[in-house]
Formats: C-alpha cells, sequence, structure tokens
C-alpha cells in the first residue's frame, strides 16, 4: 500500500478560513426555486410561506452562512419590483436563459428574505445591470435595507415588512462578459463603478459590493477590474466602489457542447474530472498575483460566487433545467476545491457553489413525483466540513506523495488541508486514487494530540449516488482507520474516499 506523509505544525496558525467560502447560490433555474426551495401555500408538502421545511431543515445541517440570488444569468434579466406585492397580481415575465418558460414572480424579494432568516443565512443579493438602470438597483438597496419613511422604506411596509433587512452582500450584475451584456471588460469597468456607486450603505446596513469578475482564466478581466479602482489606500482617497471581484469556475470531463455524463464514466474520465477541478488552485493563485500587483495589502476580496461540476442534463429531463445526479466523483471535486480554497484564505473570502438544489452539483435533490428528498454526496463533505468555518488554516504539506499524468498536469493522488479553533484541529484527505488504498501519516507537530475520532466517505463504486428509496448509497460513517504513529497519526485510506480527522489539542 501507497504512504504519503502529510505534515501540520499545529502551532502555527494562518488566515481566517470564512465560512463564507461555505456559501451556495440559488437562481430561477429549472426546479432550484419552484419545487426546490418553494411549493407554494397550497402545497402537501409542509411548508411555512410556501418555503420546503424539509429543505430548510437539511441545508441547516450545513451551518449555509450566505445565499446567493436571483442569479446567474436571470439576475441580468430581473426587474425586483415584479417580484412584490400580493403574489396574484406580479406581472409574469419570459425566463430566456433557462428553458424559456413563463416566470410568475411568486417568489422574490420577501420570499427570499424569509428563506434566509429560516437558513441563518446572510443575503447575498445579485443585482441587474444588464437589462437594469442604476435608479433600479440603487431603490432596491434601498427597499431592502433603510427603516425610515424614505420612499422604499414605505413601500416594503405597504408590502408587509415593517423592520428592514441586513443584507450584507451585493453583486453589480453577473457575468458580464457573457449573458449579463456581452461587455468589454472596460465598458463594464465604468458600469460596475458607477452601479456601485448607488448601492448605498443605509443606516447600520453595510453593503459589501462585488464586480462581475472573470470567466476562469481572463485574466486581463480581473486586471481591467483592478485598474478601474485607482490608487488604494493613496492618501484622501475614499472607499472602493466595489470591494470585491468575482471569479467563474466549472468542472467537467468534456467540452461546453459535450460535457460527459454525470453516472456514466470511466477511469479516464474521473480522473480528468479531478484534473480539472485542481486547476483551481492555478486559478486562485493566477488571479490573486493579478490583484496583488494592484493591492499587495489585500483590500479587495476575491469571491468564486460560481464553481462545480457540470455534466450533462439526465437524460428525459428538460435541457435548460441543468438537473444531473451527483455521484461520489463530485463529492470529491468538492474536497479538492475546498482544499485550495483553505489555502487561499487571505485573499479568497467568499464562495458560492452552484447551485443548492436539484440544479448542477446540488446539495439536495427532490422528486417531481413524490416530493421526496435526497441529500447528495457532495451535501455530506460540506456538513464533514462545517469545523473548517471560521477556523485558522494550517498548513498541511503533502511529502512523498505519488501523482498521476492527467491532461498535461500531475493529479496528486492525496489531497489535504487543515485548520484549527477552540482548542481543536480540522484535518481534511482525499485519495483520489479510483482503486488503490492509500496509508496517510499525519505528521503532527507543535501541540499534543489528546485524542482524535474520524468520519469517513466513500462507495463501492466512483460512480455510487443516492437516490429516493435509496438515500444513503453515498453517507458518511464513523471511521476506526486512523491509529497512533510515532510522527503522530496514520490514516488507511481506501480508494476514492474523503475522510475529516478531528483533533482533540493539548499544550
Amino acid at each position: 500500500m501507497s504512504s504519503t506523509r502529510v505534515v501540520i505544525d499545529l502551532d502555527l496558525p494562518g488566515p481566517t478560513i470564512s465560512r463564507h467560502l461555505y456559501g451556495h447560490f440559488a437562481e430561477h433555474l429549472g426546479r432550484c426555486i419552484y419545487g426546490g426551495f418553494f411549493v407554494g401555500e397550497d402545497s402537501d408538502i409542509p411548508n411555512e410561506g410556501g418555503i420546503r421545511l424539509d429543505v430548510v431543515e437539511a441545508l441547516r445541517e450545513l451551518a449555509i452562512p450566505n445565499l446567493r440570488w436571483p442569479g446567474g444569468c436571470f439576475a441580468d434579466d430581473y426587474h425586483w419590483r415584479d417580484g412584490i406585492g400580493p403574489r396574484e397580481s406580479r406581472p409574469r415575465m419570459v425566463n430566456s436563459h433557462w428553458g424559456n418558460v413563463v416566470e410568475d414572480n411568486s417568489f422574490g424579494t420577501h420570499e427570499f428574505m424569509q428563506l434566509c432568516e429560516m437558513l441563518g443565512a446572510d443575503a447575498y443579493v445579485n443585482g441587474n445591470v444588464g437589462s437594469g438602470t442604476v435608479r433600479e438597483m440603487s431603490e432596491w438597496i434601498e427597499y431592502l435595507t433603510r427603516a425610515d419613511d424614505s420612499p422604499m422604506a414605505a413601500l416594503r411596509r405597504e408590502n408587509g415588512r415593517d423592520e428592514p433587512w441586513k443584507v450584507p452582500f451585493f453583486g453589480i450584475g453577473n457575468e458580464a462578459w457573457g449573458c449579463g451584456g456581452n461587455m468589454r471588460a472596460e465598458a463594464y469597468a465604468d458600469l460596475a463603478r458607477q452601479y456601485a456607486t448607488y448601492v448605498r450603505d443605509h443606516g447600520g446596513n453595510t453593503v459589501y459590493r462585488i464586480a462581475a469578475g472573470a470567466n476562469a482564466d481572463d485574466l486581463e478581466w480581473t486586471e481591467t477590474l483592478m485598474k478601474a479602482l485607482g490608487c488604494l489606500g493613496c492618501d484622501g482617497q475614499g472607499s472602493s466602489p466595489y470591494q470585491a471581484v468575482s471569479l467563474h469556475y466549472y468542472t467537467m470531463s468534456g467540452s461546453w457542447q459535450s460535457k460527459g455524463s454525470a453516472t456514466e464514466f470511466d477511469e479516464d474520465e474521473w480522473y480528468l474530472a479531478l484534473s480539472r477541478a485542481f486547476h483551481i488552485e492555478q486559478l486562485l493563485t493566477r488571479h490573486s498575483t493579478v490583484m496583488d500587483r494592484h493591492d499587495p495589502r489585500r483590500r479587495v476580496g476575491l469571491v468564486l460566487d460560481e464553481w462545480g461540476t457540470w455534466w450533462d442534463v439526465e437524460p428525459g429531463t428538460n435541457p435548460g433545467f441543468l438537473y444531473q445526479q451527483n455521484t461520489l466523483r463530485d463529492a470529491l471535486v468538492a474536497s479538492v476545491h475546498f482544499d485550495a480554497f483553505h489555502r487561499h484564505a487571505d485573499r479568497l473570502v467568499m464562495a458560492n457553489i452552484a447551485q443548492t438544489v436539484n440544479v448542477l452539483q446540488a446539495m439536495l435533490l427532490t422528486d417531481p413525483e413524490t416530493g421526496a428528498l435526497v441529500k447528495t454526496p457532495t451535501f455530506h463533505v460540506f456538513a464533514m466540513n462545517v469545523g473548517h468555518h471560521d477556523a485558522q488554516a494550517l498548513e498541511a504539506h503533502v511529502v512523498d506523495g505519488e501523482t498521476r499524468a492527467v491532461d498535461g498536469r500531475d493529479l496528486p493522488m492525496i489531497s489535504a488541508s487543515a485548520s484549527t479553533k477552540d482548542g481543536a484541529a480540522l484535518v481534511s484527505l482525499s485519495n483520489l486514487d479510483a482503486d488503490q488504498p492509500r496509508t496517510v501519516v499525519l505528521d503532527l507537530r507543535g501541540r499534543a494530540v489528546e485524542g482524535w475520532s474520524a468520519r469517513l466517505l466513500t462507495a463501492d463504486s466512483t460512480a455510487a449516488h443516492n437516490v429516493p428509496g435509496q438515500p444513503e448509497n453515498v453517507a458518511p460513517v464513523d471511521f476506526d482507520g486512523v491509529r497512533t504513529h510515532a510522527r503522530g497519526l496514520e490514516v488507511e485510506l481506501p480508494p476514492h474516499s474523503y475522510a475529516t480527522v478531528s483533533l482533540r489539542l493539548g499544550a
């Protein structure tokens, strides 16, 4: 059995891993909102104000820190006034991006903010730059967050909400290089400065404004947005119009035209997907380097507000609804991303997986016929990682680890990261080898380890997934494959597996 050493200095905590790196995304796309989060008050499915209670209960296990809404591409077609007031009188619209279906706007601002309150999550509202106006965006943040008798606060009260909400995060459009307007970087940068200026802080609500950033490797887009901020920190300069720039990156084993099957793949496709997931490390490094040239003190955040796997839709489903199954492969794509997020916690301030329910790499899948709810393998990785929220990163150096040449890159067979808080540490370990178990020695230095426990996520097949009637084909279990070693601990990882080891630390 192959052996790899992971060196962790338990007494050298680094930057804080913001809980917001475990954020989520809910777009008006397929059955994410309607049938996922929202079923209406007349549904036989237990709900509160139309919001599914089983979905809320499940997601609360993940301690969701924030939820992004209403898009995505939908955001730049969405006009918020259409989604307030009595539901029966709200105007309809065509959701031209996702299935060309008619949207009745029954889930709007009040419903979304109620959902966030039920989840205990911060709201990340994405405004409309592509087809909206500066005034429209300015009035939305006023409607959401102002407490006095301003025109928008009065309108909110007419619609049944007296007190303002807290909205910590606001997106200035989405994918302006594509569905958000097909703009040039320079043109969007000017609009981002303009629109962000009018997303004002009202009362005690301070908004963190996020400019629509680059697609994957487009470093020039990030460069342009950073240049548009001018001289950050120069004497006499006020705060920048936006406080972060975003980045989008999706993992697939094929091309955009033929992305690959979610459940039917061979070993080569397994490794190709994981290699492409590992590319996030290079992307975060490169975009951070561009940002560092303009912002060496790292005042501007990087936000990966769309990431995850994107496969061909499940056969027999609407191709515009992006419904896909979710296997153990997806879970390990997520674990690889999280390890990279932890290593870049000094610049990466938020990430949002696409998406939460029934779309792309979802946490939950709901059956439209029976209403049954299933937790996906990806859900379980999020749940196993809750201990990393707001912990301090620990460097986890993989030594003597084997690699496999895949798609022009060396894919490590072991991925690892670690964090510490409250007298404890959490170590995450992924064995990406499809066939072989691997021994990992945790070389633990700097503090005594007084005890440990472990959890394991794996299955007989790399393509294993959960379905109604078999909801625990892939589910975490207590793991007894950890034992003492002269250097610390030794972990016997099965093939294609993910494990977390919780350490109780002494002095």
